[in-house]
């Protein structure tokens, strides 16, 4: 078996992984590469390898950077079908056609430039239609249930507690008389979160392709986290400040929400207003709405039980119309507004930064992880001045991050992922999703722990085992 590491090596960005076994091609994730918007692009539009060579597709989740260059796969040949859970199908349905939307939006206003200085003129990666049709090719797969990929190859999800319909999968490989168990953690949730099941760890594995987002890291915990929250909510708002929330519309704005919710039932903050301005996480919301089966038990205690919505209370306003969200740019008094994109990348943020990022009443309260060259990670990194939308605006606003809020298990976490494969098993283990100063430093805790074989692979590596 051979594995080729092409997206998601060395950075946090753009997963996709390549193996070859018993003469089949198959693809662990197909997402987009963020960063640089020209590099980005090339990267996306370009694959290493002929897309119509691929026998099937194995998705862990559908956050658009493990899922959202899949409708761009088709386009170019793959016909095969993609396997990944209920949730996980219909959270894509919304993502990747809103994927395609901004595309088709970004590449018309750069057209209009290029137009005018009779430049060639650019393409989507893919269209609206295109990623609606790619959906044709969606196989949805129940946890803990095995399924057969290709002959000789079965599968089986289990729970990885990272996002709504998040998978951690076992791959079953028989090939040339020799059994192997491969395991591809996708992102790996947090024990103890809010919304959805910890994670539900794989074991007995002989190959480990694991995430290190949060390698070098221990995040604080729950209770701690809704009392800084109180505390940062209380401060900005009493000082006639607003809140503006860089998130991630899949995951993180409905965490956000559960937890502001809690904090308005326990009187620990005061009524004011809050905007989840995204159509996407709107839809998310109803897709997490109509997946009960994924909950937790804190969440069906605390809310369903009590016949209440998670996501929803009546200080809270979704907003999906254009006017209405415009409408926010001269809203007078403290409020707070939850916005995609979490990296701060595309999308109605962009509007609410520019409106707030210069006024030194305001906070931009950031809630996880941002790739490098994003603007997210530019303001996270102290820039004292930022281009968005084409202007140049001075940072003067509070400038804040709470890594409670991510998903992706920490350096503890990710050590406890491996508990249930012991070191004279789990021969090979390969370190993904995640930059150098995460990675390196969890690889030093994994040898530690009498793993020997632990790599850190960078994009085109290929590896026989």
């Amino acid at each position: 078996m051979e594995i080729q590491f092409i997206g998601a090596a060395q950075t946090v960005t753009g997963s996709m992984h390549l193996l070859n076994v018993n003469g089949k091609k198959l693809l662990l994730d197909c997402g987009l590469y963020q960063g640089k918007r020209k590099e980005a692009f090339e990267i996306n539009r370009n694959f290493p390898f002929d897309p119509s060579g691929i026998d099937a597709l194995i998705l862990s989740h559908a956050h658009i950077d493990h899922a959202g260059n899949i409708p761009n796969l088709i386009k170019n040949g793959f016909s095969g079908n993609i396997y990944t859970t209920p949730a996980t199908v219909d959270l894509c349905s919304i993502m990747l056609k809103d994927s395609a939307y901004l595309q088709e939006r970004d590449v018309k206003f750069v057209n209009k430039k290029r137009s005018k200085q009779k430049k060639n003129l650019f393409e989507p990666l893919y269209t609206i239609e295109e990623a609606e049709a790619s959906m044709h090719n969606f196989i949805a797969i129940d946890y803990d249930k095995q399924f057969e990929v290709v002959n000789g190859v079965s599968a089986i999800f289990r729970d990885a507690g990272h996002i709504l319909g998040s998978a951690g999968v076992v791959i079953e490989i028989r090939e040339n008389g020799k059994f192997t168990r491969l395991g591809f953690s996708g992102d790996i949730g947090r024990p103890e979160m809010p919304i959805i099941r910890d994670p539900n760890l794989l074991q007995d594995l002989d190959i480990l392709i694991m995430e290190s987002t949060y390698g070098n890291r221990l995040h604080p915990v729950s209770g701690e986290v809704e009392e800084e929250v109180a505390k940062i909510v209380n401060e900005i708002i009493h000082s006639g400040g607003k809140i503006i929330i860089p998130a991630f519309a899949v995951g993180r704005t409905q965490l956000l929400v559960y937890v502001l919710h809690k904090l308005f039932n326990q009187n620990r903050i005061p009524p004011f207003p809050i905007f989840v301005d995204s159509p996407l996480a709107v839809q998310a919301t109803e897709v997490y709405r109509h997946h009960p089966e994924c909950y937790d038990r804190e969440t069906e205690r605390v809310f369903i039980d009590n016949f209440q919505d998670p996501f929803g209370f009546n200080r809270l306003t979704y907003i999906t119309d254009v006017e209405k969200s415009k409408e926010l740019n001269d809203f007078e008094g403290p409020c707070m507004i939850i916005s995609a994109s979490g990296m701060a990348e595309g999308g109605r943020i962009l509007h609410h930064l520019a409106n707030n990022i210069e006024n030194p009443n305001n906070l931009i309260l950031f809630t996880g992880y941002a790739a490098q060259e994003t603007l997210a990670r530019k303001i996270m990194d102290g820039a004292e001045e930022v281009n968005i939308l084409g202007s140049s605006y001075r940072i003067r606003a509070k400038i804040k991050k709470i890594d409670y809020f991510s998903a992706h298990a920490d350096q503890k976490g990710l050590l406890d992922y491996l508990e249930l494969s012991p070191p004279s098993k789990l021969k090979n283990i390969f370190l993904v999703h995640g930059e150098e100063d995460q990675a390196l430093p969890l690889r030093e805790k994994i040898i530690r722990t009498s793993y020997h074989s632990v790599k850190f692979p960078k994009k085109g590596d290929v590896f026989e085992v």
